[in-house]
């Protein structure tokens, strides 16, 4: 039936031009008109789908992972914008179609260009067979080669057929060639000049999805290993056809695919695809889902932690009615939940569920020595699935920025108590990225100075948070351990400079290490000790490796990576730093003075000045100790002597700053256990109110 139809438009014409290869091409061009409005239709499906990209790219970042919650909710959009994915495959099903259909027209050329009845045409097919009997009677290309044959001048052995003086007279009368080309021709069996029909078919492949790749918004934001290999599949097709099918079905092929090129053309034209598409938002979306889908890469794991991993992960999953939730970043993060956790092993039979993205952390050892610690090894990439179906009474955490970027909330419960525990007492404003705290439900405050910044950070964006006042465990065991260490002797000269970078750009490791360490070691009496940030350990292990390769032979100069304990900060006589926290924590155990290198400052948030309190980084450092720029490194060892002389003057004012500061001096771990204990005690209860109420 389509090959009738295709047929009569395909007679008609061949009769307005008198030509089988520009036939085929009006034939071509009729087509791409006719099926205009499906062009216009999947045009705008297009724009559609790329204009809804960057929510699908936020489907994916938020549920990074969950395969199932990713699919529905698409399927959510999808409806939403009343948007079928199938449309897209319509051109290329009636493309098919109309190959197919076309194929059996300009391979029949007796039987829809002359209109030859069946029963002639029957007749000279079988006295070709009859000469012919190499010839298989079921070839698609029967007629054509008919054609060509009385073209030849093989008329007698077919003018026994009645009729055969008009329909030899007909088919002398079609012209087949088109610019010297035979349309009857198959490359596959002619050779020679025919081999430019495959050549040629391929050509316009290529130029297709060129053209395509430049100017149709799906393909666009394809990636280019889905461009190259579409544009590889379609120029092999079109060589493949061009080379096994007759020279006219290559030539539908060709200007099907140039007129496709001027069609797109036309559509971006009329219909702009620039007009609908926020690409800004777009590149946005796709940088970020781009981030994500590589944290595996930069991980070097062996087969037994990708192992643990997926035994850890089930593991959390199966068990239950989990009251508490601590994440840490790597092993060195323990200390700041040490006190709280103590606490609670040794007051309640509350199971401690510990999640940390460090195979080798210290949590593992307890965990055997304690049952009511369960240990999990998660990685970044595991650990976004893994918050997303969170099922707990309270998560605490040290890592800011939730809901910022790729660590969410859960969705499976929305009524989970978020606490977040500074790993630091300085400036949250200052030091952290803009937003950082906003998405947890409790803030524990160090200081009156957090405090007040998490009050005008919360007002600022009219969010009801609870802040409660909390104080600093890891400076209560840094107390207490600084306490029952044995005093050095007064006589002793070697001296111990702890160096501890922050972690950001232009820190000391980035701009003066090298330098600072030259002149300190002019000093044979220092012992120098490089900590630098846990962070950049992580993130630049090979350069803190070299570094312990550089100095191993140095006995006056210590590379330390490991951060489970703090021995090195309560040891040391004098502390180095540019912006780091770690200068509260050193200046308040032991009240000696501080050495600011004038770094760049710390900024993480540029829009910090929105709240109207000047961070605690910038006006404590001249009570804790002096400044110097990195340009006159060459007068250090003068301000290093000048701080270890006249360290009693500094001690009190920084015991002064302390007092006056730091909440719950001494009881900062008690003070957060018991708070968390009631959380998930109200939250018991709160389950027992719901579940009578439902009785």
């Amino acid at each position: 039936m389509l090959a009738k139809v295709l047929g009569i438009v395909m007679a008609f014409c061949y009769n307005l031009c008198g030509n089988y290869g520009v036939a085929i091409i009006l034939f071509t061009f009729f087509s791409k008109i006719i099926l205009l409005p499906i062009s216009i239709w999947v045009q705008k499906n297009s724009i559609k789908m790329v204009k809804m990209q960057p929510e699908l790219n936020r489907i994916k970042i938020n549920y990074f992972g969950d395969k199932d919650k990713i699919a529905d909710e698409t399927s959510k959009l999808y409806k939403k914008e009343k948007y079928n994915a199938l449309v897209s495959m319509i051109p290329l099903i009636i493309q098919i179609v109309l190959l197919l259909g076309l194929a059996k027209v300009i391979n029949n050329p007796m039987t829809y260009i002359l209109k030859e009845p069946n029963k002639v045409v029957q007749n000279y097919k079988n006295v070709y067979l009859s000469n012919h009997k190499d010839f298989s009677k079921d070839a698609s290309s029967l007629e054509l080669q008919i054609v060509e044959d009385i073209k030849k001048g093989n008329i007698d052995e077919y003018s026994s057929i009645k009729g055969s003086a008009k329909v030899i007279k007909d088919i002398k009368k079609l012209k087949l060639k088109f610019l010297g080309l035979d349309m009857s021709w198959i490359a596959e069996t002619m050779g020679g000049i025919s081999l430019i029909i495959p050549l040629i078919a391929g050509l316009s492949a290529l130029i297709m999805c060129i053209g395509q790749n430049k100017m149709n918004v799906l393909q666009q934001e394809q990636s280019k290993l889905n461009q190259w290999g579409m544009l590889i599949f379609s120029v092999a097709l079109s060589l493949y056809l061009g080379y096994f099918v007759p020279a006219g079905i290559a030539l539908y092929w060709t200007f099907s695919n140039l007129f496709a090129v001027l069609l797109q053309f036309l559509l971006n034209l009329f219909i702009n695809p620039k007009k609908y598409v926020d690409h800004d938002l777009l590149f946005q979306t796709q940088n970020e889902l781009k981030e994500l889908t590589s944290i595996d890469k930069k991980l070097k794991r062996t087969k037994e932690q990708i192992k643990k991993e997926k035994e850890d992960y089930k593991r959390f999953f199966k068990i239950a009615n989990k009251h508490l939730v601590f994440y840490s970043e790597s092993n060195g993060f323990y200390k700041y939940y040490k006190g709280i956790i103590e606490y609670i092993l040794n007051h309640t039979n509350i199971v401690i569920h510990y999640i940390t993205s460090d195979y080798n952390d210290n949590i593992f050892n307890l965990e055997k020595d304690n049952k009511q610690i369960k240990a999990y090894y998660i990685e970044e990439k595991k650990l976004i699935t893994m918050m997303m179906k969170m099922d707990a009474d309270v998560v605490v955490m040290t890592m800011p920025d939730l809901e910022n970027y790729h660590i969410k909330k859960s969705y499976i419960r929305k009524d989970i108590i978020y606490i977040y525990i500074p790993h630091g007492i300085d400036s949250i404003n200052l030091t952290q990225r803009y937003k950082s705290v906003n998405a947890y439900d409790v803030f524990f405050a160090s200081g009156k100075y957090q405090k007040e910044e998490a009050e005008a950070t919360f007002k600022f964006f009219n969010l009801d948070r609870k802040i409660y006042e909390y104080g600093y465990t890891l400076l209560d065991d840094m107390l207490d351990n600084y306490s029952k260490k044995p005093k050095k002797k007064t006589k002793n000269k070697t001296k111990s400079i702890l160096i501890a970078p922050s972690w950001q750009k232009d820190n000391i490791c980035d701009l003066c290490l090298d330098e600072l360490l030259n002149e300190l070691t002019k000093n044979k009496n220092y012992v120098i000790t490089l900590r630098p940030h846990p962070q950049e350990v992580r993130h630049k292990k090979e350069k803190f490796e070299a570094l312990k390769d550089k100095y191993k032979d140095n006995k006056n100069i210590i590379i330390q990576t490991d951060f489970s304990n703090n021995s090195s900060i309560l040891d040391a006589d004098l502390l180095i730093t540019d912006w780091s926290g770690i200068c509260y924590e050193y200046a308040f155990t032991t009240k000696k003075p501080v050495l600011f290198i004038d770094t760049p400052m710390k900024v993480m948030n540029p829009n910090y000045k929105e709240i109207d309190v000047e961070p605690y980084n910038v006006w404590t450092r001249n009570v804790m100790g002096i400044s110097i720029n990195p340009n006159k490194l060459d007068k250090i060892l003068d301000n290093v002597q000048y701080l270890l002389d006249n360290k009693n003057e500094y001690s009190k004012d920084i015991e002064k700053l302390f007092k006056d500061t730091i909440y719950n001096i001494g009881c900062s771990s008690e003070k957060g256990a018991k708070y968390i204990i009631e959380c998930i005690q109200e939250k018991i209860k709160e389950r027992k109110r719901s579940n009578e109420k439902n009785k």
